[in-house]
């Protein structure tokens, strides 16, 4: 009977895991299974509740890392995300209130990082930063 409970107990986890989808539901839901399997085989509570155990905490430790890592893989920045860092050239004079550089062949509205000196045209920026539509640049020290 106790092995029903365990069937029960690993199925719920491991169905709980499609709403949460971080795989740690999946790897308790696993170790249920296993102790249920283990009660079923042996009888004895104690051991089963040790097989839970150890499998759970092998599973999370090691098993999660991976898979998470696989499933999910690299992040990969996308739209404005994608445009920090890379560099552009100033079109018009750039301060703190704003001006224009050519990113990635187009023009952007753009303002400067450091409102201490304006950026002249023809001189390389990289951008820090996109706030709305505007570039936000920092003169490259060339």
């Amino acid at each position: 009977m106790a092995a029903l409970f365990w069937l029960i107990g690993g199925i719920a986890l491991i169905a709980a895991e499609i709403l949460s989808g971080d795989f740690f539901l999946l790897m308790v839901g696993v170790g249920a299974l296993a102790g249920a399997g283990s009660e079923w085989i042996f009888g004895n509570t104690l051991v089963s509740c040790a097989v839970f155990a150890l499998v759970s905490i092998g599973l999370v430790t090691f098993a999660r890392p991976w898979l998470k890592q696989r499933m999910h893989g690299e992040l990969v920045h996308t739209n404005a995300d994608a445009l920090i860092g890379r560099k552009a050239v100033a079109v018009s004079v750039v301060d703190a209130q704003g001006g224009q550089v050519r990113l990635d062949g187009d023009v952007w509205s753009a303002r400067s990082f450091d409102d201490r000196s304006p950026i002249a045209p023809g001189a390389s920026v990289t951008v820090v930063e996109i706030a709305g539509a505007t570039a936000v640049v920092l003169a490259d020290s060339d």
